[in-house]
């Protein structure tokens, strides 16, 4: 738009103003005697063309078509035109090239005029304008009657001298009290206590209206606030505008403010931010407490100035949201928080202060600050994943364990230093004094509490709103906002119409806010409820007690992925075999959770199984590789459904190796694992090139098995790639660090695992998890071990009980002699009878007796029933009354059959 447009707009004399109106003077007999230049321009006729012909002779009061339009046509009460023009006569005026306007026309008769009538004597002035033109007039005018009489928005004007000089209707109704009570004062005693809030800006009205003033510059939604005198005690939010007023001549003459009240909409923007927040802080973790500290921390002190949030017992351990009556709804408080001095008095917890924790419950358990991080060799089944960091001690007792990060249930509240509000339960004590459990809280009848349990909804009890923690059908808790009557706290600017009590709007805030947070404190429920059952299920799959081997030293860490539940799916173990032999196993499941541990204890289990029937390596990977391909095949649903596609087992690696101290020698395989690491007597370390096998349930190619010599003393290390691959090297470096750790043949092999894993990894946890077994080999001396070759004849029968006999008397076990003929007999009869010499019998004093008879045959004797009529049969029967465990064991000459026999006490202790 344009300058001269814009001051066209800004004029605000009427169309028929003299000034600017066709004038047109006229004597008694309407002869025109006087044609001004606006006349001339409006209907193109000059004064020498107009003067001396009648008024008649360009006005007319009907135009040619005998109608007028439909614009004029509208006349309602004595004028001819349309209500805007009564008092205005509507004219058809032809324009000297033939077009028709329609003009309002008035007159004006001339002082002294009635007494000098007569021709070319000015009688009368007519005045002329377009119709279209005094109707745009018109609307000009009620605009301006509106803003000043009708709008809401309030307009003031202030002079010069910041006084105000004029308001309207709605600037009267925020000051309660007519203009003139107020006229002439300035702004800071109209609003002395408000102030700007936007950035960048005075703060003052004074210095907002001067700046506008020097400057020219108008600004624009301006932030003001303050208390209005129409509704003292109360703070109202302002949008406010400031623009210079200039007279004619350019000359500054003011400030005008446009001030709108935003404090509803900007209540309602509050609480789409609170909203916004909520999601952003509500739910980070899934944990309980932490979630319920978080909506106490959201809602403190912007929404209320204290927020207490109550569990339900079986929320905390994960157990099923209580349905029933209160009676049946434990609540616990885990969480509250206050404004600095706004405490309110706790009715769940009468005896206790509004900044005490509350008392302690006794039914949950608690972490024993005693319990401390040092190996306990004899209980290995204690050092069970919990927390991520390298486990050598007991966990923390009860259902799901404690971490060192507080995630489980029975973590403390935490309050962050310095918020100068109540701590929350569970928080501790004093410095270094131990976490404080959860109080639990009872509510006497007739509370707000009480009654919203009762009946399942939110009560508004003047001040205090209890909204109920809803999920499904059943309850998780309650959260009470309080308003207090203080000033908003955190020293920050107080936000508008902080009041005592919840509006409709406030009320649907809290009942969406405690909607959020029962979804994420069901979803920790759940979280607790697999927690628990992941930690029960790895702590049952895992080994609980590693008993000493005669044949091997051992040492161990485990590591999970998942340092917050504390499951995952790496696996070791250590299996003691016939002939004092012992089994070596370590392997990989993806993925971690609950899914992975169990899939870990199938393979486990069967590990086991296999290697209790004397598998060799080999076979054992193949036998495991079939049942793990097994079920992708005949897997269904129990229900009839689809099952997931994704099988955490198809893919998982293990390392199996058997060691006898005997030999000395080790036969190990693999599939798809990392070849162990092996240090010899001397510190020389490396890593075998063993055949590598495909993961198992992948199939298709066979499993190899490597045979080793290990010297007395030489370490064997196997481990999962979570040890020695991370995001920041490879598997390669890994390795060489791994080796350089092991190569210290000074230290004991609980030094050297927690070596290789403050090395490797350093911060306790990886991206996979890590699995650490430390073998150091012995040998059993000549003195413990007699073995003898014999033929395959009768005779040989007296002479292996003779062997056998003369054998104990040396070990002084002479209180087994009577046994062991009896098997030594029936083992060496069968395998004459059955199989073909040579024959082999050995006898090993262990931490058992064992006695073991080689032949040359495949088939293995069977237990069995013998019928009274049989001839044979009882012998193997009564074998296994006599000892302790007996079995079959494949070599690649034939098969042994070996027993054991415990100890006499002594000898045994």
């Amino acid at each position: 738009m344009s300058a001269a447009s814009t001051a066209e707009s800004a004029d605000f004399r009427g169309p028929l103003d003299i000034t600017r109106a066709a004038t047109v003077v006229l004597d008694a007999e309407s002869t025109v005697i006087g044609w001004s230049p606006a006349a001339a321009e409006l209907l193109g006729y000059g004064p020498s063309d107009a003067l001396g012909r009648p008024l008649a002779a360009f006005l007319s009061v009907r135009p040619a078509g005998g109608t007028l339009p439909a614009e004029a046509s509208g006349a309602a009460g004595p004028g001819p035109g349309p209500p805007s023009l009564v008092g205005n006569e509507i004219h058809v005026a032809r324009t000297r090239d033939g077009r028709e306007l329609l003009v309002a026309t008035a007159t004006c008769p001339l002082p002294g005029a009635a007494g000098a009538s007569g021709p070319g004597t000015p009688d009368r002035i007519l005045v002329a304008a377009e119709v279209e033109a005094l109707l745009h007039w018109e609307s000009r005018l009620a605009l301006l009657q509106g803003l000043a009489t009708q709008s809401p928005v309030g307009l003031a004007i202030y002079d010069t001298d910041l006084r105000l000089s004029w308001s309207n209707t709605a600037y009267e109704r925020e000051m309660s009290q007519p203009l003139d009570a107020f006229r002439g004062k300035r702004a800071e005693e109209l609003y002395g206590a408000g102030s700007f809030v936007t950035p960048g800006y005075p703060h003052t009205l004074a210095g907002v209206m001067r700046q506008v003033l020097d400057t020219g510059e108008p600004v624009l939604d301006l932030h003001f606030r303050g208390q209005p005198p129409s509704d003292p005690g109360r703070d109202h939010l302002w949008s406010c505008a400031y623009y210079r007023l200039e007279d004619a001549h350019g000359r500054a003459i003011g400030v005008c403010e446009d001030a709108f009240d935003i404090t509803d909409r900007y209540r309602v923007q509050e609480r789409l931010t609170l909203l916004v927040e909520a999601g952003r802080r509500i739910g980070t973790v899934l944990d309980v407490a932490t979630t319920a500290e978080e909506i106490a921390d959201v809602a403190v002190p912007d929404f209320a100035t204290t927020v207490r949030v109550d569990v339900t017992r079986a929320a905390v351990t994960g157990e099923t949201a209580a349905v029933g009556s209160p009676a049946d709804m434990s609540l616990l408080r885990v969480a509250e928080r206050s404004a600095p001095g706004s405490g309110t008095p706790d009715p769940g917890l009468p005896g206790i202060g509004p900044t005490e924790t509350g008392r302690p419950d006794t039914s949950l358990p608690e972490t024993d600050p005693t319990v401390t991080d040092s190996p306990d060799p004899d209980r290995p089944g204690t050092d069970l994943p919990d927390t991520g960091r390298p486990e050598t001690g007991p966990t923390g007792s009860g259902p799901t364990g404690s971490g060192p990060t507080g995630s489980g249930p029975t973590a403390t509240a935490r309050d962050p230093a310095g918020s100068g509000g109540t701590s929350s339960p569970g928080s501790p004590g004093g410095p270094g004094g131990p976490p404080q459990p959860y109080p639990p809280v009872d509510y006497p009848p007739g509370s707000p509490q009480n009654r919203s349990l009762s009946s399942g909804g939110l009560v508004l009890d003047e001040g205090t709103l209890v909204v109920p923690l809803r999920t499904g059908g059943g309850i998780l808790g309650l959260v009470t906002f309080d308003r207090g009557e203080g000033p908003d706290a955190s020293g920050r600017t107080p936000g508008p119409d902080r009041a005592t009590t919840f509006d409709n709007g406030e009320v649907a805030l809290a009942d969406e806010l405690a909607a959020r947070a029962a979804v994420c404190i069901d979803n920790a429920r759940r979280y607790t409820r697999e927690r628990t059952a992941s930690l029960a299920l790895q702590r049952q799959l895992l080994p609980h007690h590693l008993p000493p081997q005669s044949a091997v030293e051992t040492a161990y860490r485990y590591l999970p992925a998942d340092d917050v539940t504390g499951v995952g799916g790496d696996w070791f173990d250590v299996i003691p075999l016939s002939g004092t032999r012992v089994g070596l196993v370590v392997g990989d499941v993806v993925g971690h959770g609950l899914q992975a541990a169990a899939t870990m204890g199938r393979l486990r289990t069967s590990v086991r199984a296999f290697a209790q029937l004397d598998m060799a390596p080999d076979e054992l990977l193949t036998r495991l590789d079939d049942l793990v391909g097994q079920p992708a095949e005949d897997r269904s649903d129990a229900y009839g459904g689809a099952v997931e596609t994704y099988d955490v087992t198809t893919g998982a690696t293990c390392l199996y190796a058997v060691y006898d101290p005997v030999s000395r020698r080790c036969v190990m395989a693999r599939a798809g694992h990392l070849p162990p690491a092996i240090v010899g007597p001397g510190g020389t370390v490396s890593f075998p090139d063993l055949p590598a096998g495909p993961p198992l349930g992948l199939g298709g190619l066979p499993f190899e098995s490597m045979e080793i010599d290990l010297p007395v003393g030489s370490l064997l290390a196997l481990f999962t790639d979570g040890l020695v691959e991370a995001r920041d090297h490879d598997v390669g470096r890994g390795l060489d660090t791994l080796g350089q750790v092991l190569g210290d043949r000074s230290a004991s092999l609980e030094e050297l695992c927690d070596r290789a894993v403050s090395e490797l990894v350093p911060g306790g946890t990886s991206a996979d998890d890590t699995a650490l077994l430390l073998v150091r080999t012995r040998a059993l001396g000549a003195d413990r071990v007699a073995d003898w070759e014999l033929t395959a004849e009768p005779v040989s029968v007296g002479r292996a009980r003779e062997l056998a006999t003369g054998q104990l008397e040396a070990w002084g076990l002479e209180e087994l002699a009577f046994a062991t003929q009896l098997v030594v007999s029936e083992l060496v009869t069968n395998a004459m009878r059955h199989a073909g010499g040579p024959l082999g019998l050995r006898l090993i004093r262990d931490r058992t007796l064992v006695c073991e008879v080689a032949d040359t045959g495949h088939t293995s004797p069977h237990l069995r029933h013998s019928a009274a009529d049989d001839e044979g049969g009882r012998g193997l029967f009564i074998v296994a009354q006599l000892v302790q465990r007996w079995g079959t064991r494949y070599t690649p000459t034939g098969k042994t059959i070996w027993t054991e026999q415990a100890l006499p006490p002594t000898e045994a202790g």
